[in-house]
């Protein structure tokens, strides 16, 4: 059996993740808490006690599950995936492993990459990072939270092997 890949992504990946689950977050539980607050403050000189005491069980629930996704999903979760996510290229292949609960490990020959890309959003320009995107005919592989030059590297190098194998050069 191949032996596990070497190279990590970088470790501001855990930084990154965390406010990408963060913006997320406030983007689902912010509008319906809003809605929520607004419905007990509607509902607070009513004569329907029974009625204030859902509101408030309600808010419970969405206050709950709002600070079970802020502990899990954006402070739990980022850490676990970082060390879990590994890479290795060779002139043969790129060997991706990854995975929290269930390891995943692709291995992407080199003779069917078609194209390869960095791309880098809001978030990752924030941290200096960008993600490597390798396409082949079936799909589209990703290579996260590599540092700007790593990523550049990494691009270049995976270009030229494919150059190589396919005699473009």
């Amino acid at each position: 059996m191949i032996s596990e890949p070497a190279n990590r992504i970088h470790n501001n990946a855990i930084k990154a993740w965390t406010v990408n689950a963060l913006l997320y977050g406030i983007a689902w539980f912010l509008p319906s808490g809003f809605f929520l607050a607004i419905s007990i403050g509607q509902n607070a000189g009513s004569a329907l006690a029974w009625y204030q005491g859902v509101d408030w069980i309600l808010f419970s629930v969405l206050f709950l599950a709002g600070l079970f996704f802020y502990l899990t999903i954006a402070i739990v979760f980022p850490k676990l995936r970082w060390k879990r996510w590994k890479y290795d290229i060779s002139e043969k292949e790129i060997d991706m492993l990854r995975g929290i609960f269930i390891k995943k490990r692709t291995l992407v020959p080199i003779n069917r990459v078609q194209h390869v890309d960095t791309r880098q959003g809001p978030v990752y320009r924030k941290f200096g990072l960008s993600s490597v995107t390798i396409s082949t005919a079936a799909t589209t592989h990703e290579i996260p939270a590599l540092d700007d030059e790593t990523a550049d590297k990494v691009r270049d190098t995976i270009s030229n092997l494919v150059r190589k194998v396919k005699g473009d050069v």
